[in-house]
């Protein structure tokens, strides 16, 4: 039986300017109606800062890919 590794996902915070790998359990994606309401978030390992970053459609695909979880948002119109 071959021994699987854990997906990670590079990041940067525009805070503090730190790069570091961070685990689909770290991430959060969020897929609104347009791209502007399509984002992911995370909480900086080095500064603790709230991260939330614009997610294209790739993006979208490599996170789900990876086990990020997901929060559809619907239209309230």
């Amino acid at each position: 039986m071959r021994r699987v590794s854990p997906i990670v996902f590079k990041a940067g915070c525009p805070d503090c300017r730190g790069r570091f790998e961070l685990a689909a359990s770290a991430l959060r994606l969020a897929i609104g109606a347009t791209s502007r309401t399509t984002f992911y978030s995370f909480t900086c390992p080095e500064c603790g800062s709230a991260v939330r970053k614009p997610a294209g459609e790739r993006v979208v695909e490599l996170l789900t890919g990876g086990g990020v979880r997901t929060l559809r948002l619907h239209s309230t119109v």
